[in-house]
């Protein structure tokens, strides 16, 4: 993993926020993705998440991507990206 990595903070539909640590960002057919972890240790559970455009374009929201063909795509480019990770999907 990266030594000095951003952490990020999402708020739920809830309410409740959690902290993510971001490993990389991409862009794949004019669409953000970003690839974030929830601890910076070896074994840690990843999510990527793709970024939409809320009402207003202040603000931004991000949902985890669900589509089987569009996660192995991004597991690829994520992994080509980043040397030392190998993602596993479950």
């Amino acid at each position: 993993m990266q030594e000095a990595q951003d952490k990020i903070v999402f708020t739920t539909e809830d309410g409740e926020q959690i902290e993510f640590f971001v490993l990389e960002q991409t862009k794949l057919a004019g669409e953000t993705y970003l690839l974030v972890a929830d601890s910076d240790e070896e074994e840690a559970n990843a999510l990527i998440l793709k970024e939409i455009q809320g009402e207003n374009k202040e603000t931004v929201i991000y949902d985890t991507v669900e589509d089987e063909q569009e996660l192995e795509a991004l597991s690829k480019v994520f992994e080509e990206l980043l040397d030392d990770i190998d993602i596993e999907m479950e």
